[in-house]
Parts: C-alpha cells; structure tokens; sequence
C-alpha cells in the first residue's frame, strides 16, 4: 500500500515567512528564553555555550519532510519536560537559566577499542555539523518539529570501535543537584539514564544534538548535547550527556525503573499501543487547536520498521 506520508523534498522557496505560523509567541515571551543576538555558525565551537537571555532576531522558517512548519525557538526552549530541574515544563526554562554547559565533557567508554572523553569543544570541531529537521512526540501525546543542529551518533561510536561483545549503548545525565533542583526528588533514581540497541544507535536518524536553530542548545534543551532518536518518543532523547558506555546486555533505564508498565525500553512510537492512562492514537502539535493522527514510528516507518522485524511492538514496548 502506498505510504501518505512518505518523505518529499521542500524548496526553500515554498517555505512560508517565519511570522506567519508563530502562533504562540505572545504566550511565551513572559518565559523568557536562551538565544544569541545573531546567528552562529553550527560548527563553531562557541555552539556549546548557552547564550543569555535576549531579544530573538528574526529566525528562517523550517519545515519537516511533511510539509509541516516548524516549532518556534519560544516554544521549544519554553515548553518542555526536564524533570531534573522540575516537573513543570513552563518553568524549565527559568529554573535552567543558571546551569553552567561550559567546561563539559563526554566520556565513552565500555566495550570499545579506544576508550575516550571528548571536552564539547572536540565534538563541535571533528564531526560535522548538520541540521535535522524532526518530529518529536512525546509520550504525553503533545508533539513539535524542531530543527536540530548536531552529528550522527554513529560517527563518534566509530571513532572509539565497538568490539563485537557491544550489543547496547546506555547514556548517562550529568548529575548536579545544586543546579538542577529536580535532582533533589527523592522519587527519581537519578542520574538519568537511557538505552538503544547498538543498530538503533548507529542508524543515520539517530544524532547528537548540539542545538536548534542554528543557535546554541538552550539550556532548557538539554545543552550542551543531548540525544535525538526521532522514531521514539521523546524521554528516550536524553538530555546534557556526560557519559556513554557500550555494553553487552540491555542497559537499564530511569523510566524503565519508575514505570515498568508504561514505559518499556524501545518506546517507539505506536498510535497502536495506548499508554496505560490514555490512547497514542492521536497528538496536539504545539501552537494548533486540533488533534492530528500519530504515526507509526513519528513517520518514519520506511526508515527504521526494519530494525524491529518479527517484533511485538505491544509486547516490546
């Protein structure tokens, strides 16, 4: 059967002014957010640095595959879910403001040939640095698009060799409980932790993010890197990485730990698959009244259904 919603090139110049789909901007600019007074180069290396808060220069306007507008910087950097700085996502952005992405460091290591830890400024200057423009949904059933700056994943495991033993890759959050005041719940085994699949890992969708827009990753973000798997729903896409280790069997994960029912370890998309307390059969975009149908794999099905064949995505979750 024909797919719908296969992926079709757009033209910059079917893309439609940036002002025209900003529908929330009124709502968001009491938040405040992190932005730069101009645009920086992607791969330059002060990306990693969050930028104070300031008034926005006029952003290009972004599209998904779909045809779908992107998210504004507002929306992004101001609605989000970041429990280690609260369970409010209209106030991440605030609580986030004074946490410091700047020295940072990324350890990998595990079940490699050459183990490693990149400072942030290594990451920006030796993988090149590209734009992603993806659908994040979120298990909630509220979505975005937002446009990603980052590199693949599998370039930087290639540079550190897994050995054959690596079966899974797992993630670790900075932990910083005197900056990230959510990090002082007692109901949450923190730091944070995540997992993929190696394949799942090394697939071309799967990226390290830097930052939106072109700008630096706000902080409210997740700077100065973060995961983006954009067939899975968004908790999978750990936030501020400090730490990445290959290892032979299936990594544990925070939410696999809080809610063994709701949250199983490949979380990917399913509209098929209703969570315990609500159907995933639809979702809100951010900043449109309606709801719109969910797609197997966030939409992309044709990319990345093969990685699960002979699966039960009800039973593996």
């Amino acid at each position: 059967m024909n797919n719908p919603y296969k992926s079709v090139p757009i033209k910059s110049s079917e893309i439609t002014p940036y002002s025209q789909y900003l529908s929330r901007r009124d709502f968001m600019k009491a938040a405040g957010v992190l932005a730069g007074s101009a645009l920086l180069a992607a791969c330059a290396p002060e990306a990693a640095e969050a930028t104070p808060p300031m008034a926005l220069p006029d952003l290009p306007a972004k599209m998904d595959e779909l045809g779908d507008p992107a998210n504004s910087f507002e929306d992004i950097s101001n609605y989000n879910n970041f429990y280690e700085f609260t369970t409010d996502k209209e106030s991440v952005a605030r609580l986030a403001e004074k946490f410091t992405p700047k020295p940072w460091t990324v350890e990998v290591s595990g079940l490699v040939n050459n183990p490693r830890t990149f400072g942030i400024e290594d990451l920006l200057g030796k993988f090149t640095q590209e734009e992603r423009i993806y659908r994040l949904r979120c298990v909630e059933a509220w979505s975005m698009v937002i446009p990603w700056t980052g590199f693949t994943l599998s370039s930087l495991l290639k540079e550190v060799e897994p050995t054959s033993d690596a079966k899974y890759v797992r993630f670790e959050t900075v932990y910083r409980p005197e900056e990230m005041p959510g990090q002082s719940s007692p109901f949450y085994p923190w730091p944070y932790q995540e997992g993929l699949r190696l394949d799942e890992a090394m697939h071309n969708l799967t990226i390290l993010a830097t930052g939106l827009y072109g700008l630096p990753m706000p902080n409210s973000n997740g700077a100065p890197i973060r995961l983006v798997v954009p067939w899975k729903y968004g908790f999978k896409s750990i936030k501020s990485i400090v730490r990445i280790e290959l290892v032979a069997e299936q990594p544990t994960t925070l939410w696999s730990m809080v809610g063994p029912n709701e949250y199983g370890f490949y979380s990917n998309v399913n509209p098929n698959r209703p969570h315990p307390r609500w159907s995933q059969a639809t979702e809100r975009r951010i900043g449109e009244f309606n709801r719109r149908p969910t797609l197997m794999f966030n939409g992309y099905a044709e990319e990345v259904a093969h990685l699960y064949e002979g699966m039960d995505l009800n039973v593996n979750y």
